[in-house]
């Protein structure tokens, strides 16, 4: 499987998903930090991707979403964006609509 099809498949798999420095227990960059801080608060369930771990995937990602820093918050397949747009979106409360239409907020 090639890394552009990894991509897609983690993508179709997990309805939110979260390409970010570190760990969600574990944030290796405060943008990350603050991405989990943000998701948590919405009490979403979220997949995470250390992209330390997979090099390959990391530059890869860069071309395939064209943004080229992490974190990366995907819902439902489409890039939202980093760490300043998932802070905009919480704040503006489209952040929970859009969790909540992937089906993404815990109970």
């Amino acid at each position: 499987m090639s890394v552009i099809e990894r991509i897609k498949d983690q993508l179709e798999t997990n309805p939110v998903i979260l390409y970010m420095k570190g760990t969600p227990d574990f944030p290796q960059c405060g943008f990350s930090g603050q991405t989990v801080q943000i998701l948590n608060l919405c009490n979403a369930k979220f997949a995470s991707v250390n992209i330390f771990e997979d090099p390959e995937l990391r530059e890869a990602l860069k071309e395939y979403s064209h943004w080229p820093t992490y974190p990366q918050l995907y819902v439902k397949g489409e890039l939202l964006g980093g760490c300043d747009i998932v802070i905009d979106l919480y704040k503006k409360g489209e952040l929970v609509e859009l969790l909540t239409a992937a089906n993404a907020i815990a109970e």
